[in-house]
């Protein structure tokens, strides 16, 4: 059976058609209430007059309605938004949002308690994806998600959105203690098997006085589903020589080719500690301070499941002289000892990250207020250790290499004024501050002799480089008469790389990249206007400045034997977006309905192009040209809709991106192509998401939630045709469930199926299939 966008998501429907339903529609003479739930913080936005398009999610939503067993699942039902996490405790989870995709981490700004977690050293969906392991799912208050670059306050990189999750602090004594089992049963090509998870949360807290405290510990066991399909291209001629093996699966990879697949790797087998401090200090009834310190630790063990087996049964994997299927791999079509024992398959990788933050905030509710933020952001230790030797022998010893980041990191400052000329409630608040931040790369691969536990040698490769930015920003959110509010802004920003270094051992190459500079200044305006008592309209036009991150201007690329040092000179991408929200919010029910656009100039997408200076085609970051992407976005949500206890709530996001102009690509055979009028990579046309809630009593509560996403291209010339394959991205429609019963005030248990349907698809990766989570809580 096919799924349509909107067959995916029935209760958005249902929860349209609720509102404009007289039931739904019940308002009081008195009052008119300005959101669905009880709210257990002020969000944001309202706190800071942020303006533009808001969702947010609390942690009593949350445990409700999600089977949450890290901080990404947070996110399953939020408008317009994926996170492509391919397993639980993925440290390559990016955020894609209405505009940007799976591969563009740094159109995005990840925050906790104002605290950056966004690596910005990069724009991709490997290690510059946020750090979401910093946080512990059970300290989470809310979420609160601004979408397009509308407020100064925010730097270029919010032409996605910005995600600001709040943690708690508590009022008195209180501790939990939260354990959660996962179980998935996978099934593809040949590999068939339960992989399963165990996590453990414990918190304690208190308030002596003007000290509040928090300690928590996070503790994740977990095994994974495969990461990766590893295959062969199939030769063009069939042949009878060369030594038989059996097992492999013929497919077709995404850009229709045949192959064989004769193995799977990436199988994961990783613990994580997660710890985090935080200290708050009221210092008068006007001033507070806070310290937080996070540590978190990995330990990864990768393997792999070969299929191909000799003629006693025995497992292969690597051959110079082999025949599948009829087909003769030998030669440049050898399988080679690194087919199984390289980064898509066996690898150990160990990481211990710090983070450090500061703040110092006054809550005057006068004329001014004042607040500071500093936080530091250091990868301690981050080495991937890769065997050089084939397998079965590699698994225990022999020389391979380590692929180090230990000293990257980033530092942050910023220093926010308010002013309310007129008083707390005055029609002016004047927001304004400035802004610093510090990148820093270090990208080094070394040889080893026991790539297990052996010491570093020599460096066989290195990448490194430094930006900052330096900005100030003022903006007013000035009500200038009834039922309107006008917030304008403008933020100057200037941006430096530095220090770019790129080295390699063979072939040999030594570049030190040139300094590079920028100052741009970005408007914003948006116009509020209550149009009546339940509707409000709301526009927003805003640009912005994403200035390219170290790792794509400093990363060398290696092609045909030689290594071509990356162009320096790449230019910031320049976003104009706008956008006009229809809300209308009554008593138990919210309806918003938004008409967005956003054109991109000088798109930082990697493509393949001819590498300077030689005829070898690389995939390199390059700017395209010109993109727009248009659409619409309706998200709904109502409470004690049709019966008492049921809530509803959904969204559907249709977004058209399409290249207009990137005379630069060129094809796989060396060809300019004129890519003009293809979709953007990895932006779906189509997603929407959404749950059905239901209370049956104070004891029992039971979800029944949707995802759906259309398919999305992978390459700008829109030839992968074949999506349901490994590195193919295809549509997917998956089911959840989650049913809660609360024992009593302090104890909860919860169990929850995710992938009901068991979808098997594939984001680039296989993702996971049918998993069963169940938890238990206590708090006391």
């Amino acid at each position: 059976m096919k799924f349509t966008p909107h067959q995916a998501l029935p209760s958005l429907g249902i929860t349209i058609a609720a509102l404009f339903s007289s039931g739904a529609l019940a308002q009081s003479a008195e009052v008119t209430l300005p959101a669905v739930t009880v709210r257990e913080a002020p969000s944001v936005p309202e706190r800071n007059q942020i303006p533009g398009t808001t969702e947010s999610v609390t942690a009593r939503q949350l445990a409700d309605t999600v089977n949450m067993v890290t901080v990404e699942d947070a996110f399953k039902y939020m408008p317009g938004l994926i996170v492509r996490r391919r397993n639980i405790g993925d440290q390559f989870a990016p955020l894609a949002t209405r505009t940007s995709g799976l591969g563009q981490s740094a159109r995005s700004l990840i925050y906790a308690d104002g605290v950056l977690l966004s690596p910005l050293i990069g724009n991709n969906n490997t290690n510059s994806t946020p750090r979401w392991g910093m946080v512990n799912p059970e300290e989470i208050e809310r979420i609160d998600v601004m979408y397009g670059p509308y407020s100064a306050a925010y730097a270029g990189n919010s032409m996605g959105a910005v995600v600001e999750m709040t943690t708690r602090m508590p009022d008195k004594f209180e501790g939990s203690i939260n354990g959660t089992a996962a179980s998935q049963n996978y099934s593809l090509y040949g590999t068939n098997n339960s992989f399963n998870t165990t996590l453990f949360n414990a918190a304690v807290g208190s308030r002596e006085g003007p000290l509040a405290w928090r300690l928590s510990a996070n503790f994740l066991n977990t095994q994974t589903q495969p990461l990766n399909i590893i295959s062969v291209a199939q030769p063009a001629a069939t042949s009878t020589l060369g030594t038989p093996v059996s097992g492999a699966v013929l497919d077709r990879n995404r850009l229709g080719a045949p192959i064989y697949v004769i193995g799977s790797g990436g199988l994961e087998k990783k613990e994580q500690l997660n710890l985090k401090a935080k200290f708050a200090l009221d210092i008068n009834s006007q001033w507070q301070a806070t310290y937080t310190l996070g540590v978190f630790q990995s330990d990864v063990d990768s393997r792999v499941d070969t299929y191909l087996r000799d003629a006693r049964g025995q497992p292969v994997y690597a051959g110079a002289d082999l025949n599948i299927g009829g087909y003769r791999f030998t030669g440049a079509n050898a399988i080679g000892a690194g087919t199984f024992s390289s980064t898509s398959g066996r690898y150990t990788w160990q990481q211990e990250h710090y983070s450090n933050s500061a703040t110092l905030k006054s809550n005057t509710r006068g004329e001014w207020d004042w607040e500071a933020v500093v936080s530091l952001f250091k990868y301690g230790n981050d080495r991937n250790r890769i065997p050089g030797t084939a397998l079965p022998a590699a698994d225990t010893t022999g020389a391979g290499t380590i692929v180090s980041l230990n000293g990257t990191g980033w530092q942050t400052l910023d220093l926010k004024g308010y002013w309310r000329p007129l008083g707390f409630d005055g029609p002016h608040q004047v927001s304004f501050g400035l802004h610093r931040d510090t990148y820093s790369m270090e990208n080094t691969t070394y040889a080893t002799g026991d790539w297990r536990n052996g010491d570093a040698s020599a460096t066989n490769a290195s990448s490194q480089g430094k930006s900052n930015t330096y900005a100030v920003w003022v903006q007013d959110a000035w009500r200038f008469a009834p039922g309107y509010k006008l917030t304008v802004g403008g933020r100057q920003e200037n941006w430096r790389a530095y220090n770019g270094l790129n080295y390699s051992l063979a072939p040999a190459s030594f570049v030190n990249q040139p300094t590079l500079t920028s100052s741009k200044f970005s408007p914003k305006i948006s116009l509020s206007w209550e149009a009546s008592r339940d509707w409000q309209i709301t526009g927003s036009y805003g640009s912005a400045y994403r200035f390219p991150t170290v790792s794509e201007l400093y990363q060398a690329v290696t092609v045909t034997g030689v290594v071509q040092t990356p162009n320096p000179n790449l230019r910031p991408e320049y976003a104009k977006s706008g956008e006009l929200a229809f809300e209308r919010i009554v008593e138990k029910s919210r309806l918003r309905i938004s008409l967005f656009q956003e054109n991109l100039t000088d798109a930082l997408i990697s493509q393949n192009s001819t590498i300077p200076g030689t005829t070898a085609i690389g995939s390199s970051t390059q700017n395209i040209d010109r993109i727009r992407a248009r659409g619409f976005e309706i998200a709904g949500q109502a409470t004690d809709i049709f019966v008492r206890g049921l809530d509803l709530s959904g969204s559907y996001t249709h977004v058209n991106s399409r290249i207009l102009s990137d005379p630069a690509f060129r094809n796989a055979a060396n060809v300019l192509t004129d890519v003009s009028g293809k979709f953007t990579p990895n932006i779906p046309k189509a997603k929407a998401s959404g749950y059905a809630n239901y209370h049956l009593d104070k004891h029992w509560s039971g979800t029944l939630g949707a995802r759906y996403s259309a398919r999305v291209w992978a390459t700008v010339d829109n030839t992968d045709i074949n999506p349901g394959t490994y590195q193919g991205f295809e549509k997917y429609f998956v089911v959840d469930t989650r049913v809660n019963y609360k024992f009593d005030a302090k104890t909860r248990a919860a169990v929850g199926i995710d992938n009901l349907n068991n979808k098997k698809y594939y984001l680039f990766h296989p993702f996971p299939q049918r998993t069963i989570v169940a938890e238990l809580k206590h708090t006391f």
